[in-house]
């Protein structure tokens, strides 16, 4: 028996209207049941609080001092259940293409550019452990002091690769340069980041100045006064990539735990 078009077009309707048809009368069994919301109220909150990160890793959300209270276990869970370390793997394969594109000259003038505070070296203990609250200049010079931030792998395996291939890799930080130099350099030791070209520190003339041009002009005297050609640079922060002389090419690093000027 042959159907005309119509015919058949209503046959398909019925096949996929079907299922919810069904999904209808099972929840009005028994008089009066409500549907079910398509998402719990967590997920939507979820999905609020990844807008707003999107938003901090995009830099549109500046100025923010703190994680906003409904988030704070949206963002211990990005950084402590594997999204964190998907999202930073994905970057770092974007840094190695890069890598293999570019070669350093034999005058040994190339360099690379990498932060320090949670680039190199891990806070997430301390941050968490205050629940993602304000910056306190005093309790993380207490934290750091201790030297015992934990290293972060897939930088260190970038910065070994830096290495091999003859960049010279300088550490550029906003760490107070006369309270933490030791315990900073102490700590990279520890954690493997050995050999590198130099660690530059916040000395007293550039206390109270925001990152972004504390590091503009340590980046300029690099370039400037001594020769270096800055091929690439690595942060969590969008102040360590922007300025002046930021380098061939930018790599941001998530960070949705502080926001740093």
């Amino acid at each position: 028996m042959a159907f005309s078009r119509a015919t058949a077009a209503a046959v398909v309707a019925l096949v996929v209207l079907l299922p919810h048809l069904v999904v209808a009368v099972v929840l009005d069994v028994g008089g009066g049941v409500a549907a079910r919301p398509c998402h719990s109220a967590s997920v939507d909150g979820d999905a609020g609080c990844l807008s707003w990160r999107v938003m901090v890793e995009a830099n549109n959300a500046r100025g923010w001092r703190t994680v906003p209270a409904a988030c704070v276990a949206y963002v211990r869970g990005y950084m402590t259940r594997g999204q964190y370390g998907r999202d930073l793997s994905s970057v770092m394969d974007q840094v190695a293409a890069y890598v293999d594109t570019v070669e350093a000259d034999g005058d040994g003038l190339d360099a690379w550019i990498l932060d320090i505070d949670d680039t190199c070296l891990s806070n997430l203990l301390y941050y968490e452990a205050k629940q993602f609250g304000a910056y306190d200049p005093s309790a993380f010079k207490t934290w750091a002091s201790k030297g015992a931030c934990p290293g972060i792998p897939a930088v260190l395996e970038l910065f070994v690769t830096l290495q091999a291939k003859g960049f010279k890799v300088f550490l550029l930080s906003g760490r107070d340069e006369e309270t933490l130099a030791t315990c900073t350099s102490e700590n990279l030791e520890s954690e493997g980041f050995l050999g590198y070209e130099r660690l530059i520190m916040r000395s007293p003339e550039y206390r109270g100045q925001s990152s972004s041009v504390f590091k503009s002009a340590m980046r300029k005297r690099l370039v400037e006064e001594e020769g270096y050609r800055i091929r690439g640079n690595v942060g969590d922060q969008w102040s360590d990539l922007q300025g002046d002389y930021v380098g061939d090419r930018v790599f941001k690093i998530p960070n949705p735990m502080y926001y740093v000027p």
